[in-house]
């Protein structure tokens, strides 16, 4: 596997695992430094029920899931003023906020990330969680929101 191929494969897990960090901080309220040492130390790379998770990006990781969640305000209004007349972000389920936020954290902090490989990885995250509706709703907002803060 050449190195670009090796990153790409090391980032999308790093995403994927930071949008489980991110739900679980948000259902059971874990602190962040006990969040990510548990993902380090038992998660990332490790196997779980048979299933061998892929290594991640750690650095990356960590940068997703404490970005998204120093700037989670932030986050949550522009995902807010991107959704349907009638709908707020307490309507959407906790999955898919995970996946919306650290989506958008990455569009706004992580600008060493083109736009396109941005969105389509939190495309592929959905498509782990849910089906291609939702898939959809995910490509649209996140390609608003690149709009507003990528110009």
């Amino acid at each position: 596997m050449s190195r670009t191929a090796a990153r790409t494969k090391a980032r999308a897990a790093a995403r994927l695992a930071a949008v489980q960090a991110l739900y679980q901080h948000e259902m059971e309220g874990t602190a962040l430094p006990a969040l990510l040492h548990e993902f380090h130390h038992h998660r990332l790379g490790a196997e779980i029920e048979e299933a061998q998770y892929a290594e991640a990006d750690v650095d990356f990781f960590d940068d997703l899931v404490t970005g998204t969640n120093a700037r989670q305000g932030e986050i949550d209004r522009l995902i807010e003023a991107k959704l349907s007349t009638g709908w707020t972000l307490e309507r959407l389920d906790k999955p898919m906020k995970a996946i919306l936020r650290a989506g958008c954290y990455e569009l706004l902090a992580r600008e060493d990330v083109p736009v396109g490989a941005a969105i389509s990885s939190y495309v592929d995250v959905a498509h782990a969680f849910y089906q291609k509706r939702e898939a959809g709703f995910v490509n649209g907002l996140l390609d608003n929101i690149a709009k507003d803060v990528r110009g």
